[in-house]
């Protein structure tokens, strides 16, 4: 129904993904998608810009309406009440805020790394410190590998830490979280006394054969020990209408983030970001858009998987079971993952995250975003194989 094989010309459009780099350069970089996103989307946009006046955005009974009533109705979490949301202009502000609101500076902040590069600046920047609990990989005979956590090392950091940010599912390791796995990190954290911040805003990108599981839904003890970030930005192609939302059941939380929203200066949205998500959380043509870019990035990733076994035999890529971004160990080459990144672009004119911006854990890997047509993800790889088989034979 939606032609997800379309290449869409983005450059000198204004686009950090594209217009980073020089002319001839693939970006296969920053996390959001090269396809139109639903047109029903588009279209609520198009009838927003129409009534001509952009004042300042009062959000409707209807957008907590869509929230509640998908959650419940996608993913079965059941009675998100109204006063338990509040809006913000994305997941990283919300982070910034809540850390802020439930820490002090010199706190310890545990996280599993290699994660999401704006955990690290968030902890930072609100004057606490990194405790990190290394995922462990298990690597199998077909190449691929997944992860898993260590809970002994897992249980002796939350002993140290003030609050846990969890990421799920996990970018950029693209592993969905089992409830099986959930329910023993939230455990230990109750069991020590530690609340659990949860990213979860890639919760809608999941591979075959896996499922979602939001963390505040499996237990009124888990919820009221849990804040919850998600979004429809990174789902539905959105990223820059820059709406998100932060959900928890604990009035006391909700006062203190408030407050540090305020401080901030991040309370208000868009009036187009919140009309979106209205639309992405109740229209039909949405969740069908959705459904099928689930199944086109899956064939993507099928199709990274075919090509690299062909032309990168020697390189270990992560079973993707949410996201659209692969996690490859390239660590064979012998290459920091700065210098490879740094080499692809210069060299073979394509684009991928180094994976040490995700941390010490991350280095020598890369990570590769496969949302993008079909063309353009195999001319994309086969540049990626040109240059990391170009370093093993010595002539990079």
């Amino acid at each position: 129904m939606f032609d997800f094989d379309k290449v869409n010309r983005r450059r000198g459009t204004g686009c950090v993904k594209w217009d980073n780099d020089r002319e001839g350069v693939i970006p296969m970089w920053v996390a959001d998608m090269d396809f139109q996103t639903a047109p029903c989307i588009v279209e609520t946009l198009r009838e927003r810009v129409s009534q001509g006046i952009f004042g300042y955005t009062r959000v409707q009974n209807s957008y907590y309406d869509a929230i509640s009533s998908w959650f419940s109705r996608k993913h079965g979490w059941n009675g998100i009440r109204k006063e338990w949301v509040i809006y913000t202009s994305g997941v990283v502000p919300a982070l910034s805020a809540t850390i802020k609101a439930m820490t002090k500076p010199g706190d310890k902040v545990l996280i599993q790394t290699p994660v999401y590069n704006c955990f690290f600046s968030s902890i930072r920047n609100n004057g606490c410190t990194m405790l990190e609990s290394r995922l462990v990989y298990d690597y199998a005979d077909d190449n691929s590998f997944s992860c898993h956590v260590d809970f002994d090392d897992f249980e002796n950091k939350v002993k140290e830490a003030a609050v846990f940010v969890l990421c799920n599912p996990h970018n950029p390791a693209g592993h969905v979280w089992t409830r099986e796995e959930l329910e023993r990190m939230a455990s230990i954290c109750i069991s020590h006394g530690v609340p659990i911040i949860s990213d979860e805003i890639h919760c809608e990108i999941v591979m075959p054969g896996y499922s979602y599981t939001p963390l505040a839904s499996i237990s009124p003890e888990i919820s009221r020990n849990t804040v919850t970030f998600c979004s429809p930005s990174k789902a539905f192609n959105i990223a820059g209408l820059q709406i998100a939302n932060i959900i928890t059941c604990r009035e006391d939380w909700r006062e203190a983030i408030d407050n540090a929203i305020n401080i901030n200066e991040i309370c208000d949205v868009n009036p187009f970001g919140a009309a979106a998500l209205v639309t992405a959380y109740t229209n039909p043509e949405a969740e069908q858009w959705l459904s099928e870019m689930n199944s086109y990035v899956y064939a993507n990733y099928c199709r990274l998987r075919e090509i690299f076994a062909s032309r990168l035999p020697w390189m270990p890529i992560s079973r993707l079971e949410g996201t659209y971004l692969a996690w490859c160990d390239c660590r064979k080459t012998g290459l920091a993952s700065r210098e490879i990144e740094t080499m692809l672009v210069d060299r073979f004119n394509v684009h991928v995250n180094a994976g040490s911006m995700y941390g010490e854990a991350g280095e020598g890997f890369i990570r590769i975003n496969l949302a993008c047509p079909r063309e353009l993800l195999d001319e994309g790889l086969k540049r990626i194989a040109d240059g990391l088989n170009s370093v093993l034979n010595g002539i990079a």
